[in-house]
């Protein structure tokens, strides 16, 4: 990367990984976990089934299964493996100005998994559902995940921000293949 996007990078990191209130630490924590949005799933499934019927769940859980897979192989091998990026907390020259909340995870962070993965299923759900209500809310929650990242001290703005792109490039491509895959089996209806 050029010197002065490093620089800069690494100045936004530093600006919004100080802005940090303790009552909040356990809370990004949490926004983070991998398990802690499950809730949320289930009631987007639910949600789905509501618009779509029962049966669309057997086209859409297996192209979300594949969209995260997708998403988070290709951000790990094709990306984090082949730039090898260190992640801020493993950066020696910000050991003493990082606010680390929790395991550091890898030794590379570019590009962000989590804001890849999170923006990959929101495009995606967002297409599906149509509405603009989900659209504020999907976009509102992998913005806040990807944004706990940067808070715990484990990416970078630019790991988030490229990995946002990547989501959202997957999630259209995914759309684009579930659209075509949908038009041969007809579980949901066209109008949709």
């Amino acid at each position: 990367m050029n010197d002065i996007l490093v620089s800069f990078d690494t100045w936004l990191f530093l600006l919004l990984n100080s802005l940090h209130l303790e009552a909040l630490d356990p809370i990004m924590v949490i926004i983070s976990g991998k398990f802690t949005w499950i809730p949320l799933y289930v009631i987007l499934l639910l949600l789905v089934i509501k618009k779509h019927q029962i049966k669309s769940m057997l086209i859409v859980v297996p192209f979300i299964v594949l969209l995260i897979t997708s998403s988070d192989q290709i951000s790990v091998h094709l990306f984090k493996n082949l730039f090898e990026r260190l992640r801020p907390c493993h950066n020696p020259d910000l050991d003493d100005f990082i606010h680390l909340l929790g395991n550091c995870g890898g030794k590379y962070g570019f590009l962000s998994s989590h804001a890849s993965n999170t923006f990959a299923l929101a495009t995606f759900l967002i297409l599906l559902m149509k509405q603009r209500a989900y659209l504020y809310a999907l976009i509102f929650w992998a913005g806040l995940v990807s944004y706990s990242r940067i808070y715990l001290g484990v990416h970078y703005p630019a790991d988030i921000l490229a990995g946002a792109c990547l989501g959202i490039l997957i999630g259209m491509l995914f759309w684009n293949l579930f659209i075509k895959t949908n038009g041969k089996l007809h579980l949901l209806k066209s109008d949709d």
